[in-house]
């Protein structure tokens, strides 16, 4: 309703227009068609404001994904501009021939002088066809090392949001050329951590330690497959570690809270970890 409310206006608008050139100068009739122009515009652009809300409501409605709704409702909007400043240009006066040649030169020249910014744009049309990544991911680019969580893809440029709370701007194109590490898209992470115990300690005592700490936390999948293992027989000690499946949301809060039970389990059973030493013989 709201449409056709400002369709009903901008048409009354022109009728207004109309009759009110009729019976002015040439002059006059040129300001008066800028004054119009200028009016139009801000009409017209609350008009694609309004487009562009419904457009976005109606796709999250059918379930589109939030980033190709993002996506897609940029691009309306732009295109929906440019037929607006075509549609006023001809309004000026400006010959439907001369305003072609005019874009055809300007869009050369801004293929020219946005190489960049095209390859972005052709990097967000991927993103949202491919769909490496969706907005809530997690993801790592290879490239700048940049990672945080995606909150919004748009035309040029993904927006992300790191663990310390900063926004992070990263080219599309960026994106598209390297590396991406989606941290979240599996529901669920295998977590792996090794210590190293000195080779006075008791391997087998170590071993049960942590196969119990395993079975004793809240958040690890009992159901699924742990190891607890050998790692490598180093110079300063016996590197042995486990696997173990969690939640993907669990990851981090399980592996610092079993890295602090593991120091905690090692030092009631006098397991020792040992740091890099020198022994110095003197004869």
């Amino acid at each position: 309703m709201k449409l056709d409310l400002y369709l009903a206006q901008t048409t009354e608008l022109q009728k207004i227009a109309s009759r009110l050139l009729e019976g002015l100068p040439t002059i006059e009739k040129w300001v008066f068609r800028v004054l119009l122009s200028v009016l139009a515009y801000f009409v017209v652009g609350k008009l694609i404001k309004k487009v562009c809300n419904f457009l976005k409501t109606a796709l999250q409605t059918a379930g589109v994904e939030v980033g190709a709704t993002q996506f897609i409702s940029s691009f309306a909007k732009a295109a929906m501009y440019v037929v607006l400043l075509m549609i006023i240009g001809v309004q000026l006066g400006i010959k439907e021939s001369s305003l072609v040649a005019v874009l055809a030169s300007a869009g050369a020249a801004l293929v020219l002088a946005l190489q960049g910014g095209l390859s972005n744009l052709a990097g967000g049309v991927i993103i949202l066809v491919l769909q490496p990544f969706t907005v809530g991911d997690y993801i790592i680019e290879s490239t700048n090392k940049q990672e945080g969580t995606v909150v919004k893809i748009d035309l040029f440029y993904t927006t992300l949001t790191s663990v310390d709370n900063k926004r992070i701007i990263v080219p599309n194109g960026t994106l598209t050329g390297a590396s991406i590490v989606n941290v979240t898209a599996q529901d669920r992470r295998n977590l792996e951590i090794k210590i190293m115990i000195s080779y006075q300690a008791d391997l087998i005592k170590a071993k049960s330690i942590l196969d119990r700490l395993l079975r004793e936390d809240p958040t690890t999948m009992s159901d699924k497959e742990m190891k607890v293992f050998v790692d490598e027989l180093a110079d300063d000690g016996v590197i042995i570690g486990f696997r173990v499946w969690v939640k993907t949301e669990d990851y981090w809060p399980t592996k610092w809270r079993l890295n602090e039970a593991i120091k905690l389990a090692f030092d009631e059973e006098k397991i020792e970890i040992p740091y890099p030493q020198l022994d110095v013989h003197i004869k």
